[in-house]
């Protein structure tokens, strides 16, 4: 395969169906690492390591829970998730809503003891939108910024809406008023990065110098990753001194028992001995909603699923309820809608197609295709290595053939690769987690659902839709801005460009002497705030 411009702006995860198959089966033939007795003040973690750390590219959660411990940008999300300062100690926001004045904070240094100036921001910018970077997350995060869009076509060179007033003054210009903007900053394609480091060599982040309250102190891919508190950090230090993460040392449960790890995810196979009220692990089970979606994506542009009578049946014909209940162990809830429990214009009285094999065969024979017979093969693109398909994935296939008598085959994709290349290896259907980058609507319907949207994998085009969401975007009103996305969640649900599967809730061991370890709702906990109490 041809190497492609890498894209996947979404914060995309790893199903945790399918990191349960993969850890329970350890495809990954790797050396063991060693495990050191407890140490003070380190805080031992179960993971299975970075893509990449370059916060221009990365786009998978997996990559970003490091990336946001490393670097940092103007603002960032508070722990409910609200933007508030960080290098920008404050901001000025134009009567007309279109200019923003950031004033940087004094003697902020990278991890090298340099001072982070203006021209650091404008520089890191326009690197993520150069051609060259191949990063398609700026067209996203960045791309409200006037000429951002040139810059990416590489029409120009430098962004005309950036401009650097001073060494602590810098001046940013959108095209046009948006609520959400300062929202989209605290992605990390705007975090900063120095120039000297990343024009240093061509895998620069393998030893970052970064601005957040950790650094990387060791790597050992497939091995060991270790982070270490940043003694130039500006704001309040980390309250432990390393963060130690065995990549791939074996199961976290296992791992976890024996005190090897202080903190572990938990998957459905081991749900069942950690709801135990009697056992070792009930009273350290902590369970946080998370602002995600699982969904099936239908590529609307070909056969069968150029059909909307064709997509909805083979919504209607799941049982995910079941799915939900039998294979994932009741560890998730039902999405009848896109929009999240907990997200801003979340619709608690949508209701989404229900399970109806009888409607869905009758769906299929007033479609153009009329019989399943005359369908094309069909293939479903999903993330994994060697043939192990999680449960779930297994129990909807098997749903689609005995409902609708169709044959689906699965298709597995690295998930290296999955994550950066499904735009153009999809097959007629995909299999996908969002996680929320931001709370606003905007950051699901528009970002996967709009004409122009470019994690639009579905291919999905309406100019209903599309209308809906522009109109929203410079909506002052917000009560009116959320009605008009929950009229576009309506529209979404009954074109069925994707089959809502459903939301992830996170289950997480804590050992008791671990303090101040909570995950906020997009599944990344805030590690300054952690501390080793024996």
């Amino acid at each position: 395969m041809a190497k492609k411009s890498l894209h996947l702006s979404m914060i995309i995860f790893l199903l945790c169906a399918v990191l349960a198959s993969l850890v329970a089966c350890q495809p990954k033939i790797v050396s063991p690492p060693a495990f050191p007795p407890p140490a003070e003040g380190v805080l031992n973690l179960w993971d299975i390591g970075p893509i990449t750390l370059d916060p221009a590219i990365s786009s998978e959660m997996t990559s970003h829970s490091y990336i946001l411990q490393i670097f940092s940008g103007l603002v960032k999300l508070d722990n409910k998730l609200r933007p508030v300062p960080d290098i920008a100690e404050k901001w000025h926001k134009s009567p007309d809503g279109k200019t923003y004045t950031f004033f940087l904070r004094r003697g902020v240094k990278f991890h090298s003891g340099k001072e982070v100036k203006a021209g650091d921001f404008k520089y890191s910018w326009e690197r993520a939108c150069d051609p060259r970077t191949q990063s398609q997350t700026a067209a996203t995060y960045l791309g409200d910024i006037v000429g951002v869009k040139e810059v990416l076509e590489g029409k120009i060179k430098e962004v005309k809406g950036i401009k650097v007033i001073d060494d602590y003054t810098l001046e940013v210009t959108i095209d046009a008023p948006k609520a959400y903007f300062l929202l989209k900053l605290t992605y990390p394609t705007a975090f900063v990065v120095d120039k000297a480091n990343v024009e240093s060599r061509k895998e620069w982040w393998r030893k970052p110098n970064g601005t957040g309250p950790f650094k990387l102190k060791e790597w050992q891919p497939d091995n060991l990753l270790i982070l270490e508190a940043n003694e130039f950090y500006y704001g309040k230090p980390a309250r432990i001194k390393q963060v130690v993460f065995y990549l791939w040392g074996g199961r976290p449960i296992d791992m976890y028992e024996v005190g090897k790890i202080d903190v572990a995810p938990v998957y459905q196979h081991y749900i069942d001995r950690v709801r135990d009220k009697t056992g070792p692990f009930y009273k350290e089970l902590i369970t946080v909603p998370e602002l995600s979606l699982y969904y099936i994506g239908f590529n609307t542009k070909n056969p069968p699923f150029d059909d909307v009578n064709i997509r909805r049946a083979f919504s209607q014909a799941v049982d995910k309820q079941r799915i939900i209940d039998v294979t994932l162990k009741g560890m998730m809830v039902k999405a009848d809608g896109i929009l999240p429990p907990g997200m801003p214009g979340y619709n608690k009285n949508l209701r989404g197609l229900e399970y109806d094999v009888a409607e869905a065969k009758r769906l299929i024979a007033t479609s153009k295709y009329g019989d399943v017979a005359k369908l094309p093969p069909i293939t479903i693109t999903t993330s994994g290595w060697g043939g192990n398909i999680p449960d779930y994935l297994v129990t909807l296939v098997h749903q689609w053939q005995q409902n609708l008598g169709v044959t689906i085959t699965v298709r597995q994709l690295e998930p290296e690769n999955f994550f950066y290349y499904l735009k153009q290896e999809k097959d007629e259907l995909f299999i996908m987690g969002w996680v929320a980058d931001y709370p606003d609507p905007q950051n699901f319907l528009d970002n996967l659902f709009h004409t122009d949207g470019e994690y639009n994998y579905s291919e999905y085009s309406n100019p209903e839709v599309d209308s809906l969401l522009n109109r929203a975007a410079i909506q002052p009103d917000e009560a009116n801005r959320l009605k008009m996305y929950q009229q576009a969640e309506l529209k979404l649900i009954t074109e069925a460009p994707c089959l809502p599967l459903w939301f992830n809730v996170n289950y997480v061991l804590v050992k008791p002497y671990v303090k101040g370890y909570q995950l906020n709702p997009v599944g990344i906990p805030d590690l300054t705030q952690v501390y080793i109490q024996r």
